[in-house]
């Protein structure tokens, strides 16, 4: 399920940065903006441990981990604290932040069997997603915050916004991101993607999507042909 909560538009912001940025002629900023399948490895999402349907854990989650035959090591609605750690008996504080549920299951076993078990078997399952907001703006119905929960990819993001107008330019629709305290972005074609022809990209929380818009009279399209947009973002 998905929550919107109305904003300001980011888009001016987002064209002054990039503007102010290009003027500068900073050497950390490409003069392009990723597409196709590089724009998947400049968003982290080439990365075959961040396709879409594989969720990492993070705080505020809840799950529930199974040690098999043994139910007094087992835990039910462990919420997973900012830190990113689960309480567990015996082995107190486990870091399960950043791994997928079968990656938690694993280094969990590794405990057991570093020191309580023979051949523990594990299972984690996730019971409860945390809130995560993802912003899209644009060529949108229903440009907008959106709450979602668990993985979401670009096509579900636009849908929370009830999909792109009618004049919506599909092959310029971007994704920024933070990745390691740079602002990155990425173009995709979202008629390619639809039509099966690219795969479609994992949105994460934070992420703002911007589908290509002639809704500030150009400026924005004038913005991506001056410097078809940036690479690689300084923090803001």
């Amino acid at each position: 399920m998905a929550f919107k909560s109305g904003r300001r538009s980011s888009i001016p912001a987002l064209i002054a940065v990039g503007a102010a940025l290009l003027a500068s002629g900073c050497h950390s900023v490409s003069p392009t903006l990723h597409q196709g399948e590089a724009a998947l490895t400049a968003t982290g999402i080439a990365n075959p441990e961040m396709t879409p349907g594989v969720y990492r854990l993070g705080p505020a989650d809840v799950v529930d981990i199974n040690v098999a035959y043994e139910p007094d090591l087992s835990v039910d609605q462990a919420s997973v604290d900012t830190a990113g750690n689960v309480s567990m008996p015996l082995l107190g504080t486990v870091r399960v932040g950043g791994k997928t549920a079968e990656e938690a299951a694993r280094e969990i076993e590794a405990l057991l069997g570093a020191r309580y078990l023979r051949r523990p078997e594990v299972s984690v399952n996730i019971t409860q997603f945390a809130r995560q907001v993802v912003t899209v703006e644009g060529d949108v119905e229903e440009p907008g915050r959106y709450d979602v929960r668990g993985t979401s990819s670009l096509i579900q993001a636009v849908a929370l916004a009830r999909g792109p107008t009618r004049t919506a330019r599909l092959n310029e629709v971007i994704i920024f991101r933070t990745v390691n305290g740079q602002r990155m972005g990425a173009m995709f074609d979202l008629r390619r993607i639809r039509r099966g022809f690219e795969p479609d990209p994992l949105v994460l929380g934070g992420d703002i999507v911007v589908v290509g818009t002639s809704e500030l009279k150009g400026a924005f399209r004038d913005f991506l042909g001056a410097a078809p947009a940036l690479a690689v973002f300084r923090p803001y």
